[in-house]
C-alpha cells in the first residue's frame, strides 16, 4: 500500500511539473515523463524484477550490508545415477577416510510426487482409527415406546434412544477402521530412495564411522551438535542397534533423534534438516534397496 501511494503522489508531481499546453506549441519541448518516472519509481514497474533503478555513481545498498557468504552451486547435473564419493568421519570430526555412495539410491533424479504419495501413505497408516460411536442398539435405556402413539399432541416417537434425544444414539458416526491406503512396494522404495539424493544433494548427509560417545551425558551430544554447520534438527541413524549410552544422551533433546537403519524411513528424513548415517547404516541400507521385491 506504501508503494502504491508513493506511485500515485510521483504520478501527481510528473503531471504537475508537465508544460501547459499554451507552452507546447512554442519551441519548449515537453520532458519525457518515462525517464522522469524511472528516476523515482522502484524498478519492478517496468522490467517485472524487484530491483531499483539508480544512476551509475549513485549505490543504493551500501557493501557492508551486503552478504559476503558465497553460494554453493553444484559443478554437475544431479540425478544421473552417479557414484559419489563421501567423506567419513566422527563427532570428533576426524579424517576416518572416504565411502563411495551409489547412485542408484543416493543420486536419483528428485521427484516431489512420490515423496508425496510416501508421505501420505505412512501417515495413513500410522492413525490409529479406534474412534467409535455408540448407534441406537448400542446406547443405554429401555426400549418401551415413551407415551402413545395418537392423543398427545405431540411428535410421535416410538423410543428415547434416537438420535435426536439427549443421550440417544449417533447417526453416522465413526466406526474403528483401518485408514491404510495402498502403496507399491517400488513406489516406496523410491521415495526413500529420493529423500537420500535430496539431503546429499543439500550438502545434509553426514556418514560417519561410527555413533560411540564416551558417556551418557547430554552436554556431549548438545557440543557436538553445535559443531555441525546450519543444523537445527538431527537424524542419527545407525546399522544395529541403538547404543545404550548414545539412547540415554539423546532422549533428552527434542532436536536430536536416534534411529536403527530398518527403522529408517521417508517421514523421518524430511522431519530432520541434517541427516547423519554410519558406514554400517550406508551398506544395509543400499542391501535393502538392492534386494528384489517379492510379489
Amino acid at each position: 500500500m506504501r508503494a502504491l501511494a508513493r506511485t500515485a503522489s510521483l504520478l501527481r508531481r510528473a503531471a504537475g511539473s508537465a508544460p501547459t499546453t499554451a507552452a507546447l506549441h512554442h519551441h519548449h519541448p515537453p520532458p519525457d515523463v518515462g525517464s522522469c518516472l524511472a528516476k523515482n519509481l522502484p524498478g519492478f514497474f517496468f522490467n517485472g524484477y524487484s530491483t531499483l533503478l539508480a544512476p551509475p555513481s549513485e549505490v543504493l545498498i551500501p557493501p557492508e550490508l551486503l552478504s559476503s557468504r558465497t553460494v554453493w552451486t553444484p559443478d554437475r547435473e544431479l540425478g544421473q545415477y552417479e557414484d559419489l564419493v563421501a567423506r567419513v568421519t566422527n563427532f570428533h570430526n576426524e579424517d576416518k577416510g572416504f565411502m563411495v555412495l551409489d547412485g542408484d539410491v543416493f543420486d536419483v533424479p528428485i521427484r516431489k510426487d512420490i515423496v508425496h504419495r510416501v508421505v501420505r501413505w505412512q501417515l495413513a497408516k500410522r492413525q490409529q482409527g479406534t474412534h467409535s460411536t455408540k448407534t441406537i442398539s448400542e446406547v443405554s435405556g429401555t426400549g418401551r415406546k415413551p407415551y402413545k402413539q395418537k392423543g398427545t399432541g405431540r411428535a410421535r416417537h416410538g423410543t428415547l434412544r434416537g438420535p435426536q434425544f439427549r443421550g440417544g444414539a449417533t447417526m453416522h458416526g465413526p466406526k474403528p477402521r483401518s485408514h491404510a491406503i495402498k502403496l507399491q512396494k517400488k513406489v516406496r522404495r523410491l521415495g526413500l530412495k529420493i529423500a537420500l539424493s535430496a539431503r546429499t544433494a543439500e550438502g545434509k548427509l553426514l556418514v560417519f564411522e561410527d555413533l560411540e560417545v564416551p558417556s551418557h551425558k547430554t552436554k556431549n551430544i548438545v557440543q557436538y551438535i553445535r559443531q555441525m554447520d546450519d543444523t537445527k534438527k538431527v537424524l542419527l541413524v545407525d546399522g544395529g542397534d541403538i547404543d545404550k549410552k548414545l539412547k540415554l544422551a539423546t532422549q533428552n533433546l527434542h532436536y536430536v533423534n536416534v534411529l536403527p537403519s530398518i527403522g529408517l524411513n521417508v517421514y523421518s528424513i524430511l522431519q530432520h534438516d541434517t541427516l547423519v548415517m554410519t558406514r554400517a547404516a550406508i551398506n544395509r541400507i543400499v542391501e535393502r534397496m538392492h534386494t528384489p521385491i517379492n510379489r
